[in-house]
């Protein structure tokens, strides 16, 4: 699921040429974003997004969780900067009709690949979400940059994946990103610890509000689509530049094995976290 999942680390030159970035953000769009889709929804339905909500989703990534936000009624800004290519698909599914270089409504969508200047139409946000699991190491500084534009009590999400026991999907990221090893200072995939969210929380001297868990099933027309969806992550890019593309393919592939059906697809339960902690 920023993503859903660690910020991109693109490899040496060999690895690099390998990487076609504008169709990894395509295949995060098209096959991985969705599995996150149960985690956007109990998220929105705990908060009660609707109209009266100003949504500002931090690693917003091709927008799929901001477009549902809308559809309830909510005004969504979104913040893509480590992904442009993500971001451009954001833009295309937000604001389909607003002409390159046009002038939006106020009440529209707005996509930015960084923090706003200020809340979107002066009205602080009422929601903030993180809905990139895994770089939980990472938010410090994103969410001491943008809470400034949150009101006071609202609510800030942050997302992880389950406990690995839950995650089918952790024993193939395990054996995938064990290629990242001999690489010094490899910042790749790790399973999740249990108070993960918690500590990132209080680090930002937000309060906990409550937390939940939700089923999030990774499946796949077949192998070749599993491999595409979990390589457009950016989870396994520690691995790559340790080695190279062939070769985490092919890792990937032999552990996806386990959980092939007699049809060819591929399903893998995981569970999801997620805590809802308020500004002070």
């Amino acid at each position: 699921m920023t993503p859903t999942l660690v910020r991109q680390h693109v490899a040496h030159a060999d690895s690099a040429s390998r990487v076609d970035l504008s169709a990894r953000a395509r295949d995060w769009s098209e096959i991985q974003e969705r599995m996150l889709v149960p985690l956007y929804a109990a998220v929105y339905d705990r908060l009660g997004v609707g109209p009266a909500g100003r949504l500002l989703g931090l690693r917003c990534g091709s927008g799929l969780a901001l477009l549902l936000a809308s559809a309830r009624g909510a005004a969504v800004t979104g913040v893509e900067s480590a992904f442009p290519e993500r971001l451009a698909l954001a833009r295309a599914r937000l604001l389909p009709d607003t002409p390159s270089g046009g002038t939006r409504r106020s009440a529209a969508p707005e996509l930015l690949d960084g923090l706003p200047a200020g809340p979107a139409g002066g009205e602080p946000y009422t929601v903030m979400t993180v809905f990139e699991p895994g770089d939980i190491d990472g938010l410090g500084e994103l969410l001491a940059a943008a809470l400034p534009l949150a009101a006071r009590g609202a609510a800030v999400v942050l997302t992880g994946w389950g406990p690995p026991e839950r995650c089918a999907t952790a024993s193939v990221l395990r054996t995938a990103a064990a290629l990242a090893d001999p690489l010094p200072g490899a910042r790749g995939w790790r399973p999740a610890r249990r108070d993960d969210l918690e500590e990132a929380a209080a680090r930002a001297g937000l309060r906990p509000d409550g937390s939940g868990r939700v089923a999030c099933p990774f499946g796949y027309a077949g192998l070749d689509s599993a491999v595409r969806g979990l390589l457009s992550t950016g989870l396994l890019d520690a691995a790559i530049k340790a080695t190279d593309a062939r070769q985490v393919d092919k890792e990937l592939t032999e552990a996806l094995h386990p959980y092939r059906r007699p049809d060819g697809t591929v399903w893998m339960p995981n569970v999801f976290r997620y805590l809802v902690a308020r500004v002070p």
